[in-house]
């Protein structure tokens, strides 16, 4: 009555204190949420609408209760659609970028696309007529719908969103020339030349998109466009390119796959974050000043934590899995107005290192962590997908090592 693969699975399960109480608790949250005492239960769930109707039902208000949403059932069923809808960014996200040329062999089946509601997710897992392929595909997207239910309460806890609007006020407000109108940038060019062996950056120059036209594209030689605001340093405007993180849903679940982590704190507590690009040290250490002084003049005190340079030489000791150790920056969190902001700071050049230096381009530690921390693995076993992870990590750097230096 029982196959080899499930026997043998719970020969190795009665081996194991620690996964045979999991897998007790974990069957006990199943029949929690589902309001059965019995796996034999499910069926009448799955062939009786009226009772799976009920179970549904009731497990919207038990997760309504455990993420922290208030509202009606309307507001409730809207809130797991989305973490539906994140589920699937993630597969989604893989799929169009570091996974792009197997886009194909990781497709979800449709059924599982098309479903949102968690019973009805939990239920395919018991329903033969389901491929174990898509059993799987149900189970994962519970699993991630469970990340994202957790971060989004935890957003909701931190007031998360209203911070970010409190951040990027203080920075229109005090931070940036006045000179400049909220929201205007001077489109300007990096021009950079780089060493054939490793692809570091050897000369860099800035220019206008004038001048930058009249260049034709040599080998060795990337063209890179930058669009800079400007601060006001004792009388100067110094030129400052700036990017503003706040990461997507998808990403911060995928931040707390890559971390293994369940705590929703690892994602959404350092979500507010800014890197920003100046032509030289000396403008670094100018900016960082003028922010403390900003800060003041906001009316608040600034601390700088957990600070990381390596500008000017030394190794970057970062504990992401596939960082690199040649990554050239100065990396700190800022304390200021009831918020923790992390900034990366580059100068022209280790910027450029950043984008395109072989074993330090951003694309490559992509790659690196998102198959070097098992997430490829947990989300595309080859049981199912039937592809050998291993290589196609290879390939895949050697694919962004192409396009980095090619294009």
């Amino acid at each position: 009555m029982f196959s080899k693969a499930s026997k043998s699975w719970v020969a190795a399960l009665n081996n194991d204190q620690l996964m045979k109480t999991k897998y007790r608790l974990v069957r006990n949250q199943i029949f929690d949420l589902l309001g059965i005492n019995s796996l034999d239960e499910t069926l009448h769930l799955i062939h009786i609408p009226t009772r799976r109707q009920e179970a549904i039902s009731r497990s919207h208000s038990l997760l309504a209760n455990m993420f922290g949403i208030s509202g009606s059932p309307h507001d409730v069923t809207r809130h797991l659609n989305d973490y539906a809808r994140t589920a699937d960014d993630v597969i989604h996200t893989l799929r169009s970028k570091v996974l792009a040329p197997y886009s194909s062999h990781l497709e979800t089946t449709n059924e599982i696309t098309s479903t949102n509601e968690p019973v009805t997710l939990l239920l395919c897992l018991f329903d033969d007529r389901f491929h174990e392929k898509a059993r799987f595909e149900a189970k994962r997207k519970l699993a991630l719908m469970g990340l994202a239910g957790s971060i989004d309460h935890r957003e909701r806890e931190t007031c998360i969103a209203d911070k970010f609007s409190e951040f990027i006020n203080f920075l229109n407000m005090f931070v940036w020339s006045s000179n400049l109108k909220i929201g205007e940038m001077e489109p300007a060019y990096l021009y950079s030349k780089h060493n054939p062996d490793d692809f570091q950056c050897a000369e860099v120059e800035t220019l206008t998109p004038e001048a930058a036209q009249r260049l034709s594209p040599q080998k060795g030689t990337k063209l890179t466009l930058i669009k800079r605001r400007r601060f006001n340093d004792r009388g100067s405007e110094i030129p400052i390119y700036v990017t503003i993180r706040k990461k997507a849903p998808a990403a911060k679940v995928i931040k707390l796959l890559r971390k293994n982590e369940k705590n929703p704190a690892t994602a959404v507590d350092d979500e507010l974050g800014l890197m920003a690009v100046l032509n030289s040290v000396n403008d670094v250490n100018r900016f960082v000043r003028h922010l403390t002084r900003c800060a003041a003049k906001a009316g608040s005190f600034m601390t700088l934590e957990d600070i990381s340079d390596t500008l000017t030489g030394g190794r970057y000791n970062g504990n992401a899995t596939g960082s690199s150790t040649k990554t050239a920056m100065l990396k700190f969190f800022a304390r200021i107005g009831g918020m923790r902001v992390e900034f990366i700071i580059h100068t022209n050049r280790s910027y450029l290192n950043y984008m395109y230096q072989r074993d330090v381009a951003h694309d490559e530690y992509e790659v690196k962590r998102l198959f070097d921390t098992g997430v490829a693995e947990f989300l595309f076993p080859r049981d199912f997908y039937h592809l050998n992870l291993t290589s196609i990590r290879d390939r895949q750097l050697a694919r962004f090592r192409k396009l980095i230096e090619e294009s």
